[in-house]
């Protein structure tokens, strides 16, 4: 079966299936269809222009912060119980230093 959708400029007309047009009755209050129909194309319009889909440079900023003293305290730990020895351990010192004034200055 072939429909054929004439639209003019004022008004426009949506097809839609009988379940889709029990929905929107049971969910619409007083609403009449169109204006319900209208209300969530609007509402998921500003959702959509709302959502943020990149992080900003604060979110980036707190995020390595958290990282690095996330890195300083695993290493922190390790060193603590001594889980490494002699030469690797001095190493181990010297880049846990250099992490903890990256960290301190990151602050």
């Amino acid at each position: 079966m072939k429909r054929t959708l004439v639209l003019d400029e004022d008004d426009l007309i949506m097809v839609v299936k009988e379940d889709v047009v029990r929905q929107i009755d049971d969910h619409r209050g007083e609403l009449t269809r169109t204006e319900f129909v209208n209300y969530l194309i609007q509402y998921q319009l500003r959702e959509h222009e709302d959502k943020q889909d990149y992080v900003s440079a604060a979110e980036f900023r707190e995020f390595s912060r958290q990282m690095s003293e996330l890195v300083y305290n695993f290493l922190q730990f390790f060193i603590s119980y001594g889980m490494t020895v002699g030469p690797a351990r001095q190493d181990l010192d010297s880049q846990l230093e250099t992490l903890a004034r990256y960290h301190r200055d990151a602050d």
